[in-house]
Formats: structure tokens, sequence, C-alpha cells
């Protein structure tokens, strides 16, 4: 009835502390006292936007694991509350200690995926994608928007809304996940959910694009091949390792295998009715990532700030909460050659908790590559916004 969980208590960053990263690298904070950043934005002119938000704590809690598990998340911090909004952050005269923050939109609904085209901003909320017309240089956003089209958004048990634009900018793809672990809650509420989208700029006529992807959070377009990449978070309660959180690429019309079976075939035989068919046809994901790492971010580097990670993949592991000992709660590289995965993933900032596990610090979500090649990235339980360069 209730899976084992363990989430260290959530205290923040005390003075001048903050995460470890590999010799040879800096860290520095840019951003602090935000309400639960979890997605980056670089602008062309260098200023940065933050996507501040969280789930909109509107689905039906009916069990007693769904109690504790939420009693669980709060203790550790990432059930803070979000700001709804998106802050803009740019870079003071001089270039040393934190950034100027001005709340650039605000009054939003649990926001998440944020994509420039030219000259039109999209935000992804929870249940639609709202479009803005964005002029360099504010500082507050002067259009109030309108809405491109709707997301689903009943229930909301994956509430976070991943959002990607083609390189044409006709098309944007978001990550929809499930509204289950193992659909539970009934497949009627599973239209258009575990799958990524594809949204029509123009129109905003949607179609589900691949499917049988349990909760994908990260989006991004490999630079080699060019071929759409996805993280996914895969599902719970059959033990601390399995299933694998993976990331992959994203074939059109492919299916994934969720709800009735994993990382390819595997069948999951908790799900009823079963369907030997849809299993024949499940594709097996690219690379494991561990299970329960929750990974959030995704980030192909292709700046020559961190020349050693060119052409690899950063992934923010956001962490357990129902497994011990902890797993995730780190920022790791994956390195590619020839558009594939092409060895081991490799801790590049941890010391997100405390050795004993009791103290949670902070913990990565959304990663992006600023102007001078530096790493961002976003912390929800520090409320802080990081920068990683080579040290000097």
């Amino acid at each position: 009835m209730v899976p084992p969980m363990q989430v260290p208590d959530g205290v923040g960053w005390k003075g001048d502390a903050a995460p470890k990263v590999l010799a040879g690298l800096k860290i520095e904070k840019i951003a602090s006292g935000l309400l639960h950043p979890r997605t980056l934005l670089v602008l062309p002119n260098g200023d940065v936007l933050v996507v501040e938000g969280n789930g909109p704590g509107e689905e039906a809690v009916t069990t007693p694991k769904q109690v504790i598990a939420g009693m669980v998340k709060s203790k550790s911090g990432k059930g803070g509350k979000g700001g709804n909004r998106v802050t803009l952050l740019r870079k003071k005269p001089g270039g040393s200690g934190e950034w100027e923050q001005h709340v650039y939109i605000d009054k939003l609904h649990s926001p998440f995926g944020i994509q420039l085209v030219g000259d039109t901003l999209y935000v992804a909320n929870t249940g639609n994608i709202m479009k803005y017309r964005y002029t360099p240089g504010e500082t507050r956003m002067s259009d109030p928007g309108t809405e491109l089209g709707d997301l689903p958004s009943t229930v909301n048990h994956h509430w976070t809304k991943a959002l990607l634009a083609s390189p044409d900018g006709r098309k944007l793809y978001v990550g929809s996940g499930s509204n289950s672990n193992i659909t539970e809650n009934g497949m009627e509420v599973e239209y258009r959910r575990a799958a990524v989208l594809e949204v029509d700029t123009a129109t905003g006529g949607s179609r589900v694009f691949a499917s049988g992807l349990r909760n994908p959070t990260g989006l991004q377009w490999e630079p080699t091949s060019g071929k759409l990449w996805a993280i996914v978070n895969e599902r719970d309660e059959i033990g601390a390792d399995l299933v694998p959180d993976y990331m992959t690429s994203v074939q059109e019309k492919g299916f994934y295998g969720w709800p009735y079976s994993y990382f390819g075939q595997h069948v999951d035989h908790r799900v009823m009715p079963q369907r030997p068919d849809l299993v024949a046809k499940a594709i097996k994901p690219d690379y494991a990532l561990g299970s329960h790492v929750a990974a959030l971010g995704l980030l192909f580097y292709t700046g020559n700030g961190l020349p050693q990670y060119k052409g690899g993949a950063f992934v923010s592991e956001h962490g357990s909460w129902d497994r011990s000992p902890l797993s995730g709660y780190q920022i790791v590289y994956v390195p590619f050659a020839n558009g594939m995965p092409s060895g081991p993933a490799q801790p590049v900032v941890t010391g997100f908790h405390s050795a004993d596990e009791k103290s949670l610090f902070g913990a990565p979500v959304g990663l992006a590559q600023d102007a001078e090649g530096a790493l961002l990235f976003a912390d929800d339980v520090g409320n802080v916004v990081w920068r990683v360069t080579a040290a000097r």
C-alpha cells in the first residue's frame, strides 16, 4: 500500500554554502529568494528568464499512499509554493554578484515550459500554452498574452509541461506526463497524456507525436543528428532498483511502453487488461539514467566556455523520494558520439544533500547555456539559480 519513502529535510543553503563541482570548475549564485524556480531560457540579449512554478494542488487525494507521499515531499522542500510567474535576470554592470531580478510575467497557472521563436514568447502552463509578443530589453512583459491552445490538465498527477520549438518555429513539442503511476485513475483521464504532443504554432492544433512515455520532463534537439530527445521519469512501486528513468531519441509515431511495459518490452503485470499487441511494438529507450533519479532537465552543450563537455548532454536529477539510499540529487554529463550516448554518466555537480542523507540543501531542475557558454541551473529547494564556469 505504501512504497519505501526517504526524503531528507529541506533546509536550503546556509551562508556561502553551495553545490560541489568537479576540479577545474567554479560555481556562483546569480539569483536567490525565488519561488520554486524550474525552467530557464537565455534570451538573445543575454538576459535569463526563470519560470517559477509548482503543482497546482488540484489532484484529488484519495489513498493513504497519496497522503503520506504528499507529507514526505513537503518535508523535503519540493512541495514549496510556486511563484506562478516568470522572472527576468539581468547581469549587473561590472558583472559580479547576484543579477538584477524583475517580475516579467505573473498570474500564471503552474508554468513550466518556455520558448522564444522570433518575436513570440511561448509559456506552457499546466493547462494551456500562452503566447506573448516579445520586445527585446523589456524588464516587464507589456503584452497581456493570448492562448495558443489547451493542454491536458484534468486530475493532474503529472502537471509539468516541457516545451521545445522546432528549428523552423512552426511546431512546438510538449512533454505531457501521465495522470497516474500505472493507470490507477482509469485510461479515460490519460487522453493526450504520457506523450509528446506536437502543436502547430499557426493554429494551436495538436496531435500525439509519440506515446507511451510516462512523464517526459525535458525535450531537446540533439545537435549532430538533429533528432528530438527526451528525458523520461518512469513508474514507481516495483522496488528501489526498478524502473530506470531514461533518455531517448523520440521517433514520430513511436510507442515506448507505458503503461503496459517498461524499458522496451518488459511487461508490467499490474496493468489490466494486458495489451501484448502494444508491448510487441514498444521501443527500448536509448540510455538508462538510474531508478527514481527524477531527471527534470536536459541540455545538449554546444558552447566553448566548458569545452570538455561540448557535444554531450547535461542531465539534472532532481532526486528520489521513494528509495533508500537516495538516488539522483546531482547533475551528470553523458558523452555523445555520432548522435548517440557513448559512455557512462559522469557526476559534475553534487553536494545537494548531507552525507547522512538527513538534510537537503537543494535540488537541480532546469538547465541552460548562457551567452558566455556557462552552465546555468535552477534549484527549486534552495530557490536559487546557479552558474557553473571554468575556474580561472
